[in-house]
């Protein structure tokens, strides 16, 4: 099973307590339940709701299988203008 870097940006950084983590994951969705296993309420919260790219492409179907090599990026919904 791949283990995959994560990085995570503004508001999921900073309630994951770091901008930087491993996954450990067979699929998107596994690996994000690992990155979350640890976490705060609220930081699980903000990842939930956050965009995810894998590879630097948006993924929409935590089903995507991963491999080694891969890597997700955690972006979290931003309001401004």
């Amino acid at each position: 099973m791949p283990v995959v870097p994560v990085r995570l940006f503004a508001g999921a950084a900073a309630e994951y307590g770091a901008d930087a983590a491993t996954a450990e994951g067979a699929t998107v969705a596994e690996a994000v339940a690992d990155l979350c296993a640890g976490a705060s309420e609220r930081a699980v919260t903000v990842i939930g709701r956050s965009s995810l790219l894998v590879n630097a492409v948006a993924c929409r179907d935590t089903a995507q299988v991963l491999h080694e090599g891969d890597r997700i990026d955690v972006l979290p919904p931003f309001a401004g203008g």
